[in-house]
């Protein structure tokens, strides 16, 4: 007998009533294992499900502390802003808005973030030529293999070519040339190594401590001291000085302001027409000078200056979008300009002709119409040449007076000598001051002056 008749009648006398129920188990145990498999697929669904939620919740965080990011880095910019009427809404990572004669930053975002700056480099590239040509006027440059092998947007020279200084300067500036800039840095410098350090040092006397140039150009680089950047303040300033205190400030604004521009080389085998790429120029009344710029690095960036009614605006942009976003840097300039001119009006701040200043104890001195005193009072002064500093500000904001001077000293005293200083403040940066001299020489008190003294009233009696 097989094992399968065995355990049936095994099966059978153990339980009597299996085959009689035997359909019904057979149902039973049918039902439970698909209740055990709908289980388990429902139970594994769950668990898919609570992993996407999951994964869901992980993006929806990273996505929500990004958010929380932007929203506290804008909060944050909120915070500092002084007006709530300034721009909030600039598409430039960094922007100032200068004000061109004293220098103060009338609004800023990132103003001190170092970032590239691209082919807003050019502006101290031209100036520093400039300056070079007032007393080497008639300059030939011969262009190297270096200059020639520039990419563009270049002139397209050829090495050995000759060209004057000058109209290579509006190459530079018009059409933003990288081989001019090159060109230009040889003939002014010897070596673009060597206009760097001229560009450097141009940039520290100007107070411009966080700009470094390696290219005269402004394409990305880097060296052992670091990239070729600057911050929005300091090109700003640096646009300043190249529109206001350089000594050839007229011939850059001439050149920056041109919107067209014919020459040939030495041989006049070769001619060139420049057009100004600077649209802004015709964006705004009183639009008269700036510089564009782009790499991969730096993303758009712009320097630009608005004149209106003795006004000077200067506007820098840096990280200003990128490719598809090219007219970015001409919403934010001109959103920064108009907020300037309906804003800011040049009050004058300095010392006044009535300046009201308490006297110098002066100490041991001798005063003839007083021999006997210790102590001689002296009136003090502003210095003459204190003349009163024509600022740009808006409603709403206050200039504070600090006064430090010398109350006692010890004889002798000289007319003119310094006692002190009178300064003006303007949101805690010190926009002017002027020195405090004493107004009247005196000599020390001696024996011997007083003895003269007596001896003098004693003979007219």
């Amino acid at each position: 007998m097989d094992r399968e008749k065995i355990t049936g009648l095994l099966m059978k006398e153990k339980y009597p009533g299996i085959h009689k129920n035997g359909k019904r188990m057979k149902r039973l145990v049918l039902t439970l294992l698909w209740l055990l498999i709908v289980g388990t697929v429902a139970s594994y669904s769950g668990y898919q499900q609570q992993k996407e939620q999951a994964a869901d919740v992980d993006i929806n965080t990273e996505e929500a502390v990004k958010e929380i990011e932007k929203e506290t880095t804008v909060q944050a910019q909120r915070t500092t802003r002084k007006f709530e009427d300034e721009p909030d809404q600039l598409y430039a990572r960094s922007a100032v808005l200068l004000d061109g004669k004293s220098g103060r930053v009338l609004y800023g975002k990132e103003a001190d973030t170092i970032r590239p700056m691209a082919s807003t480099t050019k502006i101290v590239t031209c100036i520093l030529a400039l300056e070079f040509l007032k007393e080497h006027p008639d300059q030939i440059i011969t262009v190297s293999k270096e200059a020639a092998a520039q990419p563009k947007v270049h002139l397209g020279m050829q090495e050995g070519e000759k060209y004057y200084l000058q109209d290579l300067l509006y190459s530079l500036m018009l059409e933003s040339h990288n081989d001019s800039a090159v060109a230009v840095a040889e003939g002014v410098a010897g070596s673009v190594a060597q206009f760097a350090q001229m560009m450097n040092q141009k940039a520290r006397a100007l107070g411009c401590k966080n700009t470094h140039f390696i290219t005269p150009n402004g394409l990305d680089a880097k060296d052992d001291t670091g990239i070729h950047a600057t911050t929005a303040r300091e090109l700003a300033l640096i646009m300043r000085y190249c529109m206001t205190q350089s000594e050839a400030s007229g011939e850059f604004l001439t050149i920056t302001g041109t919107r067209s521009y014919q020459f040939q080389d030495m041989d006049q085998k070769r001619s060139f027409s420049c057009r100004n790429h600077n649209a802004f120029l015709d964006m705004m009344e009183g639009a008269v000078s700036g510089k564009t710029g782009f790499t991969g690095d730096a993303g758009y960036c712009y320097v630009g200056a608005v004149i209106r009614d003795d006004r000077v605006f200067i506007v820098s942009l840096l990280a200003c979008g990128w490719p598809g976003n090219k007219g970015y840097k001409w919403k934010d300039t001109m959103q920064l300009m108009q907020y300037g001119i309906e804003h800011y009006q040049y009050k004058e701040t300095g010392p006044e002709k009535t300046e009201d200043l308490p006297c110098l104890a002066v100490l041991d001195g001798f005063d003839a119409c007083r021999p006997y005193c210790s102590s001689v009072n002296v009136p003090l002064e502003i210095e003459e040449n204190g003349q009163q500093t024509h600022i740009l500000m808006r409603d709403g904001e206050r200039i504070e007076k600090n006064v430090t001077i010398q109350e006692k000293k010890k004889a002798p005293v000289k007319k003119g000598m310094v006692m002190g200083n009178v300064s003006y403040e303007l949101d805690g940066e010190e926009i002017c001051s002027y020195k405090v001299t004493a107004g009247k020489t005196v000599p020390e008190r001696t024996y011997g002056k007083i003895l003269g003294v007596i001896l003098e009233k004693a003979s007219l009696y």
